[in-house]
């Protein structure tokens, strides 16, 4: 019964009336009883409009009923972030007309929101939730869950981790077999320093991933583990485990996945006060990146501070590589990278007031716009230093009660 729909479909794509397309072959009330899938009909009504039509008909049939392996394979390749074969698929669904009158145009929908949240495509992400949550009702409990899914990525990619948090446990276990969303989960609770909250989902999506084989995402899961771990105690093993999963990084040629543990090793040396290894891994993972890259930015940024503070670089040379990032930052029109390489330049020219000023003005209200914790909570404390240096108690005790409140 499935010919009538492919029949409809391709009728109106072709801009025929039911009469002008049955006209000689059986009349536009029974045409529109094959396409509603009301009526029985001999095989040879559907050839000779599938001949009108220019159209295979077997074809078809096969084409449609392969969508649903198609998008199958394509969650597979974007839970495993293979970006070649998911572009390829990407491609093949572009060219499928048929998805429109399939049963699964919802979760291609849904996939597709994922593919461009992937490609950092928010805004056209977006624009199809809006679409998809109008027929909201109409998804299945699978879908509705995917959609819960899509809108907590979503919400990671516009640092709105809390909304993140919201959408990603509302996700029904029992009706949705992804558990891949256990690792937004931890995303989320990272970025609003939730070390433990954090842990827990990260070692729950790492034996999923496991369980789906996927190695490169049981590294993510370990180095989202392993930067939750705040103590100083342990910190030898720390390192082993960096080690480790850059070697694995290394045997699996996944540069990006290296370099990201190089930063992050580099930041577990720097908040030891180690500047000398900071600065070096923070620019061994530089040296993997694109140097206008917001990653490469971010790195950029560390290793200028390690160097700074451990009195490695005279500051002449130091204010020339923080301009050369400040310059690319506005190039970019990034506004947190701007405000921190303009924090930079103060910082290397010990402007002190000028430092804190800009801090209060416009660094923290566009960290507080993005929901960066970290360096929320690092402007917060060093405006709190700063108030009571200069004995300014009453601005020091409301920086302070902003500091216990999250505000």
């Amino acid at each position: 019964m499935i010919e009538g729909k492919i029949i409809k479909y391709y009728r109106e794509k072709n801009k025929l009336t039911q009469e002008q397309l049955g006209k000689g072959i059986c009349s536009g009330t029974h045409l529109s009883k094959i396409e509603r899938l009301h009526t029985e009909y001999a095989p040879e009504i559907i050839t000779l409009l599938s001949e009108r039509l220019g159209i295979n008909i077997e074809s078809e049939i096969t084409k449609l009923n392969n969508i649903k392996n198609l998008l199958n394979d394509w969650q597979d390749v974007i839970i495993m972030q293979l970006f070649d074969e998911m572009d390829l698929i990407n491609q093949e669904l572009e060219q499928e007309d048929l998805i429109q009158i399939s049963d699964y145009k919802n979760l291609y929908k849904l996939l597709r929101v994922r593919y461009l949240l992937m490609h950092n495509l928010t805004e056209d992400a977006l624009n199809i939730i809006y679409e998809i949550q109008k027929n909201e009702d109409k998804l299945s409990s699978y879908e509705a869950n995917l959609l819960k899914h899509v809108l907590g990525i979503y919400y990671l990619a516009k640092h709105e981790h809390l909304k993140a948090i919201q959408a990603l446990k509302s996700i029904n276990e029992t009706d949705y077999n992804n558990k891949e969303y256990t690792y937004h989960l931890a995303a989320a609770y990272h970025s609003i320093e939730s070390p433990v909250m954090a842990y827990f989902y990260a070692d729950k999506s790492r034996e999923f991933f496991k369980e789906i084989n996927n190695y490169l995402r049981v590294i993510d899961a370990e180095m989202l583990m392993l930067i939750q771990v705040k103590g100083d105690g342990d910190f030898n093993e720390s390192i082993q485990r960096f080690e480790k999963l850059i070697k694995s990084c290394e045997l699996c040629n996944s540069p990006v996945r290296k370099a990201r543990l190089l930063h992050n090793l580099a930041f577990e040396y720097y908040r030891r006060n180690n500047f000398e290894l900071a600065s070096k891994y923070y620019k061994d993972s530089m040296s993997m990146k694109d140097n206008e890259s917001n990653p490469y930015l971010l790195s950029l940024e560390g290793y200028i501070r390690s160097l700074l503070n451990g009195s490695i670089l005279p500051r002449d040379k130091l204010l020339q590589i923080a301009k050369e990032g400040l310059e690319t930052a506005i190039k970019k029109n990034e506004k947190i990278y701007i405000n921190l390489f303009n924090l930079l330049c103060y910082l290397i020219q010990d402007k002190e007031q000028e430092y804190h000023q800009f801090l209060r003005d416009h660094a923290l209200p566009t960290f507080k716009q993005f929901g960066i914790v970290y360096w929320i909570n690092r402007s917060k404390k060093e405006l709190f230093n700063y108030y009571i240096k200069l004995e300014q108690t009453n601005k020091a005790l409301k920086m302070a009660e902003l500091l216990i409140n999250h505000e």
